[in-house]
């Protein structure tokens, strides 16, 4: 057997590569009498009936409550469906008074629902979208308060399930084997098995998974054996509790190589030594700094798959694995900070969530302020500020594109109604940060660094929502024994912090590793200004990137030809980082430049990430719709299911 540094295949050696020795996956520094018990659910005592408070769920969670879950399925790479069953733990929390329990479903194919072996009588109601269909199962008798009900519920995966993302071999980076993988937040977990599908509902997960090509999962790996051909059994353990979005498999051709004392990373063979060398340098100082701010990490191993290039997002943050885009692959370690933000997830999410997504901010929100934090210890103080007025930037946008009035503006969103897809953006994200942001600065950093883990000790393991975050604020500085800081935080506008729409309060941002991007960017509304490969020598990605953005602010665009010697003098175009050849297609499109389609085209037909298809398309349909339109229509299949209908609604083909 290789060593321990050693890149490892698939099978047997797959699963040992990842068996690192691992502190538990249990609240070491955090004793039961340290969890406060605030919310009752996931709290390991019998539960009361309680108001869903999730207006994206069809699940009546408030009479039966979801204690664990085990999937076991088939991965059918030929019919591109999971086949299986799954078993729901459901908790009663009413005295016999509820006699049916109600899970999300959508597009799914249920075939039978039991409990003790006994087929108990369902039915799939009428679709109500965007939510799917609601499954009945009729418990006449009910259950008594405290009592767990054993569904087993055997169903198949369709050919409409947007969870999963289906790939032909073509489709892969070697285009040997196909893959799989699953995407399911928000509210996509019901496309894959019946669950209650809401962030306010946490479970514990048994994973038993079996395929011919090797399995990773929001899981730990129990050791198996997966040697040979054909179709072998991979099993996990998530004993964290965790919401049904946070369910996640993958299934491929697929090996590892160690990037830190306690992660690996996960991606196609072909790709592996260039993931090795991007991630192995920052990801133990990641989770090293990490666990100073807040407190020990709880999930065991924090891994890496390295997804093909279709992935909807930046990173997706599974526990145990991270889903992340192949763009952070970009030969210049310029762009693994997403894997700052993801891991960041894990206290901030992942360990303490958003009740439902109208207050998606507490997830992102805090997940961007973590990773500010965790750069500017590692890079510099000014990294702080940096990062956030490149996030200001994206906030602005966001804005412009809703418009400053809109409902999706404000830190906490009406979702009556909606999917919460469409509401997606950087506003949760940014709006989010800038809201702690101003409480940080209004305490104190010292103070506030005593506030973060308070916070997620009391809150773990549990969902809440933003006014039990505003009281869980308040008691902790009301008690703290300052009373500066008492008159203080009695001024916070909540009100308006949480339902105006549009901007926050812009703060005053350190501009030292900014100021000679902005400066360049003057000297090119020169239209006589002769540019130099040295402008940019000494720039980080980032810093070209803000030098770009500013120049897709100029009031008028730059024409064609120096649009064309902005993209040639500083090598942009032919760059790796898809981050800045993104942001210099935007200004190409702005400037009309003809000569840059071919190049905007192969970058819509390689990559998924929304973060820089959804802005190059509605660009390209501004300037030449048919080609705009020609384009996606060709790349459809490839596209994930949520970056294929967001798509379709920028282009107006809805």
């Amino acid at each position: 057997m290789r060593s321990s540094g050693s890149i490892t295949k698939s099978g047997a050696l797959f699963f040992r590569s990842i068996q690192i020795t691992l502190r538990s996956a249990s609240f070491a520094s955090l004793s039961p009498a340290s969890l406060t018990p605030v919310r009752n659910f996931g709290v390991g005592r019998i539960q009361t009936k309680m108001a869903p408070r999730d207006p994206n769920t069809l699940a009546n969670y408030g009479e039966w409550l979801t204690k664990h879950t085990t999937v076991n399925f088939r991965v059918n790479f030929e019919k591109q469906r999971l086949e299986g069953s799954v078993q729901l733990e459901l908790e009663s929390l009413t005295e016999k008074k509820s006699q049916e329990i109600i899970l999300d479903t959508n597009h799914l194919s249920v075939l039978s629902v039991k409990s003790n072996s006994s087929d108990l009588l369902w039915s799939l109601k009428d679709r109500v979208a965007p939510y799917g269909s609601p499954l009945h199962v009729a418990v006449p008798d009910g259950v008594p308060q405290g009592e767990i009900l054993k569904l087993d519920i055997a169903l198949e995966t369709t050919k409409d399930c947007v969870g999963l993302q289906w790939m032909t071999p073509a489709q892969t980076g070697n285009k040997k084997h196909p893959y799989v993988y699953s995407q399911c937040q928000a509210i996509l977990a019901r496309s894959i098995f019946p669950c209650q599908d809401t962030p306010d509902v946490k479970s514990t997960f048994s994973f038993n998974i079996t395929s011919p090509l090797p399995v990773v999962a929001s899981g730990v790996p129990v050791p198996s054996d997966a040697r040979g051909d054909g179709d072998k059994l991979f099993r996990f353990e998530q004993k964290v509790p965790i919401p049904s979005y946070l369910f996640a498999l993958a299934s491929g051709d697929l090996e590892t190589a160690p990037i830190g004392k306690r992660s690996v990373v996960a991606t196609g063979p072909e790709a592996l030594k260039e993931a090795k060398w991007e991630l192995e340098n920052d990801m133990d100082k990641f989770l090293e700094v990490a666990e100073k701010l807040v407190f020990d990490y709880q999930w065991g191993q924090y891994n890496v798959l390295v997804l093909p290039p279709s992935f909807a997002y930046g990173g997706m943050e599974n526990p145990i694995f991270t889903f992340a885009t192949p763009t952070i692959i970009s030969g210049d370690r310029q762009n693994v900070d997403v894997i700052a933000h993801e891991l960041s997830h894990s206290w901030s999410g992942n360990l303490v969530g958003c009740a439902s997504w109208e207050h998606f901010w507490l997830n992102e929100g805090w997940t961007t302020y973590l990773e500010r934090r965790i750069s500017a210890i590692i890079h510099g103080a000014p990294q702080f500020d940096f990062s956030a007025i490149i996030g200001w930037k994206n906030l602005e946008d966001s804005v412009a594109l809703f418009g400053a009035d809109h409902e999706f503006t404000k830190l906490i969103i009406n979702h009556k109604g909606v999917d919460p897809e469409d509401a997606f953006s950087s506003i949760p994200y940014e709006k989010g940060f800038h809201f702690l942001y101003y409480l940080d600065k209004l305490v104190g950093r010292e103070h506030f660094d005593k506030f973060i883990p308070h916070y997620f000790r009391t809150w773990a393991r549990k969902s809440l929502d933003s006014f039990e975050f505003k009281q869980t604020f308040l008691d902790f500085f009301e008690s703290y024994g300052n009373d500066e800081i008492k008159q203080k935080i009695a001024q916070i506008p909540w009100e308006e912090r949480f339902f105006a729409p549009g901007l926050p309060p812009k703060p005053e941002f350190n501009t030292a590793y900014v100021d000679s991007c902005l400066a360049l960017a003057e000297k090119w509304k020169q239209a006589d200004y002769q540019p130099s490969p040295k402008d940019i020598e000494s720039f980080t990605a980032n810093q070209i990137l803000v030098f770009l953005q500013a120049v897709q602010n100029f009031p008028s665009p730059l024409n064609a030809e120096r649009s064309r010697l902005l993209g040639t003098t500083y090598n942009i175009s032919s760059s790796k980082n898809v981050e800045l050849k993104a942001a210099y297609y935007l200004i190409a499109l702005g400037a009309r430049d003809q000569s840059q389609l071919s190049g905007v085209v192969d970058l819509l037909s390689s990559v998924g990430r929304m973060k820089y298809v959804r802005p190059l398309y509605r660009k390209l349909n501004g300037l030449d719709r048919d080609l705009a339109v020609k384009t996606f229509e060709k790349n459809r299949d490839f596209y994930p299911s949520t970056t294929k209908g967001q798509l379709a609604k920028d282009l107006g083909l809805n």
